[in-house]
């Protein structure tokens, strides 16, 4: 499916979500190497905002685009981890004037817009599925790289439900390229800027669980994270660390991307699907990582998101 949209096409463009994570960084950037790789003659840009500084090692990771040409019109666009074409962000146009549009996704909230889709919601990562649709053989050291950092960081380093055995099975391939393994992990996962660990400091000593202690929330405002020199990039993690607090079943964490305006991250345990309190808001992800985006204070958030998810954790008190 993959490889045969891309040996029909000419022209490429590759585009990812909104606020990229290293899935979506490792999936796009695996494409676009092995592209390179095996298709000299091919003409593929990748089309992403800015990436972590975490992510630069990546082969070609310089010369990814983060603003469209005025009149460009690509043979096939390839979207990569996202849901709708509105995550796409500044390269929803391209998208739109493509001449053949691909998504390969593992989001359940994904509606199948594109021309051909490739919807894997049990999957562990995008990142996986590339693996998968790709010719295995010519997956070059680099390749490897790029779709392995993109398996570690939506697994949580192979420790999120989400991980199966064809996850280790694709890892260990692409362990087998000769790629630096624990190198990827240790900078790309484990390491964290010193503002960065007083960012969690402070989110963790300022949280306070609420629902009988089942729920953990914490949030930063724009001027806080102005304070510390952080940006969106650098508040990766902290929902999850959140959510390994003993007893509580949905981890909350919030920032303000502008005033009134929050970006809502969501972890739960099993038996609470927070995509669908995330859907309900407009946004998306997994049963157990989610997200979406409200106006209002944190404590707005706050009283319209408790509402959904007592229904959630009264259904799985009820099954």
């Amino acid at each position: 499916m993959l490889l045969e949209a891309i040996k029909k096409a000419s022209s490429i463009a590759v585009g990812g979500h909104v606020r990229p994570d290293g899935d979506c960084v490792g999936s796009c950037m695996g494409v676009y190497q092995y592209v390179r790789d095996n298709f000299p003659d091919k003409e593929i840009q990748v089309y992403l905002e800015n990436i972590p500084n975490i992510f630069q090692f990546m082969k070609g990771a310089s010369h990814i685009c983060h603003e469209i040409p005025g009149d460009k019109t690509y043979d096939l666009f390839i979207v990569l981890d996202c849901g709708d074409m509105q995550r796409l962000g500044f390269s929803a146009p391209l998208y739109e004037s493509a001449k053949r549009t691909l998504c390969v996704d593992h989001h359940v909230s994904n509606q199948e817009f594109a021309d051909e889709n490739y919807i894997r919601p049990e999957a562990s990562s995008t990142s996986e599925l590339i693996y998968d649709l790709l010719d295995q053989e010519k997956i070059s050291k680099e390749t490897a790289e790029c779709l392995y950092t993109g398996l570690v960081h939506d697994t949580g380093v192979f420790r999120y439900s989400c991980t199966a055995s064809s996850t280790m099975r694709a890892a260990a391939a692409l362990m087998d390229k000769g790629i630096d393994f624990t190198g990827i992990i240790s900078r790309t996962f484990d390491e964290k800027t010193y503002a960065q660990n007083q960012v969690l400091g402070k989110a963790l000593l300022e949280s306070f669980l609420f629902m009988e202690g089942r729920c953990m929330v914490s949030s930063l405002t724009r001027k806080e994270m102005e304070f510390y020199q952080v940006e969106p990039k650098h508040l990766d993690g902290i929902v999850s660390q959140m959510k390994l607090t003993k007893g509580v079943d949905v981890a909350i964490f919030m920032y303000e991307l502008e005033t009134g305006l929050y970006k809502v991250s969501l972890r739960s345990s099993e038996g609470v699907d927070v995509s669908v309190v995330a859907q309900y808001f407009g946004g998306g992800g997994h049963k157990r990582a989610a997200g979406f985006s409200m106006n209002g204070t944190a404590h707005d958030v706050i009283n319209n998101l408790s509402r959904r998810l007592a229904i959630q954790m009264k259904n799985r008190s009820d099954s």
